[in-house]
C-alpha cells in the first residue's frame, strides 16, 4: 500500500516539475503568448472647468521718482572751530589757577536740494548755522567746497554755492496743489546714511505756530525725517520737489510719524530774493500778534475773539499809524485774517515802501488804518 502510494506521489511530483519547465520553454521561445493583465480600472472623477490665468497683480513702485529726484540731493557736511574750557586738575582746586582752554572740530551733517545749473543748493539755516566750512557730496560721488550765500532764519531756509559742472536739478513742483493723502518721498543723508528714501503720506498742510521758526506755513507728513534728513527734498510721486524737509517734534516723547517741511511755494520766494540780494525781503510794521479766544478779548473789553496786537515795537510804522495794544485785527488790505500767523505773513509779503489798509476793533469802534511798510529787521 505505501509503496503505490509512494510511486504515486512520485509521479505527481514529476509531472508538475515537467509542466514548469515546459511553460518556461514557451515563454522563452515565443513571449508574445504571455498577455500582462490590465489593471482594475479606477472611477473617473469630474473635473472642474479650467479658467484662464489671472494676470499678475501691478507692482507698486516709486523707482520713477526716486529716480528723478535723488541726483538733485546732496548731503551737506559742515564744521566749526570750538573753544572749550577745561575742567581743573585735583590741584588746581586748592589752589590759584589759570584757566586752560582747548580747541576741537565740531562736525554736523544735514542735507541738500541742487535748484539751479548755477550750483545754488538750497538747505535749513540750522543746518549750517555757526559753520566755519561747508561742504556737499552728490549723489554721484562729487565733493566740493560750498559758500553761503545768504540765510533765512524766519522761515529756517539757506542757499549755497558750488562750483561743479554739470549739476543735476531738481524739478520743483507746486505745494499749494496737495491734498492731504497724497503720497510723498522724503530724500537725505539720515544719520550719514546717504541717499535714503523714506515714504508716506502728507499728514496735514499749512501747519503753523509750532515754535520751529518765525514764519511757518508747515507741510505735515508720516515720511521719516530723522537726523540728518533736514534740507533734504519732499517729493511727490511723480518725483518733483514739494518741500524741504525741516523738522521733526516730540521725539523724546516717543511720537513717531510728525515730520515737517518748507513748501516749495515759500522756497521759490526765498531763493529768489537771496541770489537777487543776498537777503530775503519783507515788509515789516512793528506789530506783535497773538490768537485771542473769545474770553480773552471780552477781558479786553473787545466783543469778540480773533488775532489781537499784543505790543508794538517803539517807533514802528504800527505805532506811528495809531495802532495800539488790545486793538483787534479784523483785516489787512480787505483779506480777512485766520490767525496771528497768517497777519505776520501779508504783512511780510508787502513790499518796503508800500501802505496797508488795516481794520481793527478797539472797544465797540471799528477803526481804519493806513500804516506805512518798513523792511523786515534782519535776525540773526
Amino acid at each position: 500500500m505505501l509503496e503505490r502510494l509512494g510511486r504515486g506521489l512520485t509521479f505527481v511530483v514529476g509531472s508538475v516539475v515537467g509542466g514548469l519547465a515546459l511553460a518556461f520553454l514557451i515563454v522563452a521561445i515565443r513571449p508574445d503568448l504571455v498577455r500582462r493583465a490590465a489593471p482594475p480600472s479606477l472611477p473617473v472623477l469630474p473635473t472642474a472647468p479650467i479658467s484662464p490665468a489671472l494676470p499678475a497683480p501691478a507692482r507698486v513702485t516709486y523707482a520713477a521718482a526716486v529716480d528723478r529726484a535723488s541726483p538733485s540731493v546732496v548731503n551737506v557736511y559742515t564744521s566749526r572751530l570750538v573753544r572749550e574750557r577745561l575742567a581743573p586738575s585735583l590741584g588746581e582746586l586748592f589752589g590759584e589757577f589759570l584757566p586752560r582752554y582747548r580747541n576741537r572740530i565740531e562736525r554736523s551733517l544735514g542735507s541738500g536740494v541742487i535748484v539751479d545749473e548755477a550750483g545754488h543748493i538750497v538747505t535749513n539755516h540750522h543746518v549750517i548755522a555757526n559753520a566755519d566750512s561747508v561742504k556737499v557730496q552728490l549723489a554721484d560721488g562729487r565733493e566740493a567746497n560750498a559758500r553761503i550765500v545768504g540765510r533765512d532764519p524766519d522761515t529756517d531756509l539757506a542757499v549755497l554755492q558750488i562750483d561743479l559742472s554739470p549739476l543735476p536739478v531738481a524739478t520743483f513742483g507746486r505745494s499749494d496743489q496737495l491734498k492731504v493723502g497724497d503720497v510723498v518721498l522724503a530724500i537725505g543723508n539720515p544719520i550719514g546714511l546717504s541717499q535714503t528714501v523714506t515714504h508716506g503720506i502728507v499728514s496735514a498742510t499749512s501747519r503753523q505756530q509750532l515754535g520751529i521758526a518765525p514764519l511757518e506755513d508747515f507741510i505735515q507728513t508720516d515720511a521719516p525725517i530723522n537726523f540728518g534728513n533736514s534740507g533734504g527734498a519732499l517729493v511727490d510721486s511723480s518725483g518733483a520737489l514739494i518741500g524741504i524737509n525741516t523738522a521733526i517734534v516730540a521725539k523724546n516723547l516717543g511720537v513717531e510719524g510728525i515730520g515737517f517741511a518748507i513748501p516749495v511755494n515759500m522756497v521759490r520766494g526765498v531763493l529768489s530774493d537771496i541770489i537777487a540780494h543776498g537777503r530775503v525781503i519783507r515788509g515789516w510794521i512793528g506789530i506783535v500778534p497773538e490768537d485771542a479766544s473769545d474770553e480773552q478779548a471780552a477781558q479786553l473789553g473787545l466783543v469778540q475773539g480773533g488775532v489781537l496786537i499784543a505790543n508794538l515795537y517803539v517807533g514802528s510804522p504800527a505805532q506811528q499809524a495809531g495802532l495800539a495794544p488790545g486793538d483787534l485785527l479784523l483785516s489787512i488790505n480787505g483779506a480777512t485774517l485766520n490767525s496771528a500767523q497768517d497777519a505776520l505773513a501779508r504783512i511780510a509779503n508787502a513790499k518796503p515802501g508800500s501802505v496797508l489798509a488795516i481794520k481793527v476793533l478797539r472797544g465797540r469802534r471799528t477803526l481804519d488804518i493806513k500804516a506805512h511798510v518798513s523792511e523786515r529787521p534782519r535776525t540773526s
